[in-house]
C-alpha cells in the first residue's frame, strides 16, 4: 500500500471512530461529564502556581511595607529616647547646680566681709601649667579685684591673682607662690602655708621647734595680712617631723578643698564703715597688713 493510500485509510478509520464515539456521547452523554471534570482539574492545575506567585509577592510587599513603617517608627522612637537622655542629662545638671548653688547660699561670710559667687570655666593645673590657677566668670566689670579671697564651704581654695573685663584669674594655694599666714586651730601654733605644686602637700614653715602642733589638725587663716580674714579653714596637717639641723619643724598638709571637682567658688570682699565694700590694692592691704598674697613673695 502506498503512502496517499495510508493516510486515507487512517483518516477514514479516524472519522470513524469519532462518528462512532459522537453518536454514542449523544446517547449516553458520558463523555460531557468526563470533560468537565478533567477540565476543572486541569484548569485548578494549571492555576495553582499563579495563585501561589500571587499570594507570595502580595505576602512580601505587605511583609516589606510593614517593616519599612516598623523601621520609621523605630528610628522615631531611637530619636525620641536620645531627646529624652540629653534633656534627662540637662536636667540633672540644673538640678545640681541648684543644690550646690543653694548650699553655697547658706555660706555666712566672716564679720565685715561679703560675698558673691563665680562659675569656674578653666583649670589650668598640672606639670604643664606655668602657675596653678583657675578662670572664673567674673571680672571687673563685676566688682572683682586683685586679692580677694576665693573660698568653697570646705574652705580656703586661692586668691584673685588677676582681673579682666569679664573674668579672672584665681591663684591656687597649691602653687608655689601661694603664701598663707595661717594657725593651729586647736594649738594656735602660727607659720607660712605655701604651696608645693598641684598633687603634692602644702609646706608649712616657720613652725618653732617647740611649738605645739599635731597632724590631724586644721589650720585657719589668721588675717595677720589683711586678704584673707581671720578664722577660714584652710588645710589640714598631714605630717609633722622634727629635724636635729633645723631650728623649724617639718610640717606637710593637705587642701581642704580639692579644686578639680569644683565648679563654683566664692569671692570675698571686704566691707568699709559705710555698707559698700572695700577695693583691696595690689599689695592686698586694704586695711591690713601687707605681703601675704604676693606671688613670688613671702
Amino acid at each position: 500500500m502506498t503512502r496517499p493510500k495510508k493516510i486515507a485509510a487512517v483518516f477514514v478509520a479516524g472519522l470513524f471512530v469519532y462518528l462512532s464515539m459522537y453518536t454514542w456521547n449523544l446517547r449516553t452523554g458520558h463523555l460531557d461529564a468526563l470533560s468537565s471534570y478533567t477540565g476543572l482539574d486541569i484548569s485548578g492545575f494549571l492555576l495553582r502556581p499563579g495563585l501561589w506567585v500571587k499570594e507570595s509577592v502580595t505576602g512580601f510587599w505587605e511583609r516589606y511595607v510593614y517593616l519599612v513603617d516598623l523601621k520609621r517608627k523605630n528610628d522615631e522612637l531611637v530619636a525620641s529616647v536620645a531627646g529624652l537622655k540629653r534633656e534627662n542629662l540637662l536636667l540633672r545638671d540644673k538640678a545640681e547646680a541648684s543644690e550646690r548653688l543653694e548650699r553655697m547660699l547658706g555660706f555666712r561670710p566672716p564679720e565685715g566681709w561679703d560675698f558673691s559667687g563665680a562659675r569656674i570655666i578653666a583649670h589650668r593645673m598640672g606639670p604643664a601649667g606655668v602657675l596653678d590657677t583657675m578662670t572664673v566668670d567674673q571680672g571687673s566689670l563685676d566688682g572683682a579685684e586683685r586679692d580677694m579671697p576665693a573660698v568653697t564651704l570646705d574652705g580656703v581654695a586661692g586668691r584673685v591673682l588677676e582681673t579682666g573685663a569679664k573674668t579672672s584669674i584665681l591663684l591656687l594655694l597649691t602653687d608655689p607662690n601661694s603664701h598663707i599666714a595661717v594657725l593651729g586651730e586647736s594649738n594656735r601654733s602660727p607659720g607660712m602655708l605655701t604651696g608645693q605644686g598641684y598633687g603634692q602637700p602644702l609646706k608649712l614653715r616657720f613652725v618653732n621647734l617647740n611649738a605645739s602642733i599635731d597632724p590631724g589638725e586644721i589650720l585657719v587663716s589668721s588675717g595677720l595680712s589683711g586678704i584673707y580674714p581671720k578664722g577660714l579653714p584652710v588645710a589640714r596637717v598631714t605630717k609633722v617631723q622634727r629635724s636635729d639641723i633645723s631650728l623649724f619643724l617639718s610640717v606637710e598638709a593637705e587642701p581642704l578643698v580639692d579644686v578639680s571637682k569644683q565648679e563654683e567658688v566664692l569671692l570675698l570682699e571686704r566691707r568699709t564703715d559705710d555698707g559698700e565694700p572695700e577695693l583691696v590694692n595690689e599689695n592686698g592691704n586694704g586695711g591690713g597688713e601687707s605681703g601675704e598674697g604676693d606671688a613670688g613673695a613671702e
